[in-house]
């Protein structure tokens, strides 16, 4: 897996490879520049993490997004955290845990996230 910044179509048609540690992690720089072509997302955890979040219409539209994303995250293998709070308040933290930081698995992870239908919209 080589670290190169994608546009979000690119990212979104690409594919999470298997990783099992050994890879390095995205630099602050080269994440930052990465989260420019995707709308939302912001880092967290001391830049290790990547976090989007939403407020949804209501309860069973959160449950609805989560299940889409747990869809996605099974095709890729690549499972982010997901959180609901207050029945509206939903937010996704996505990582590479092997590494510790971030991969490109991540950044195709986020953009497949946001070709999902929500009801609902980002939250700053």
């Amino acid at each position: 897996m080589e670290n190169q910044i994608k546009n979000a179509g690119q990212l979104a048609q690409s594919r999470c490879v298997p990783c099992e540690g050994g890879v390095e992690p995205y630099t602050v720089a080269m994440t930052e520049q990465q989260l420019t072509h995707l709308s939302g997302w912001r880092l967290t955890h001391d830049n290790q993490r990547i976090r989007k979040d939403w407020k949804v219409k209501d309860f069973v539209a959160g449950i609805d997004f989560f299940q889409q994303i747990m869809q996605v995250a099974e095709t890729e293998q690549h499972h982010p955290d997901v959180h609901l709070e207050s029945y509206r308040k939903l937010w996704v933290e996505i990582w590479t845990h092997a590494i510790g930081g971030l991969s490109e698995n991540d950044f195709i992870l986020a953009a497949k996230i946001d070709t999902l239908p929500v009801d609902g919209k980002p939250s700053a």
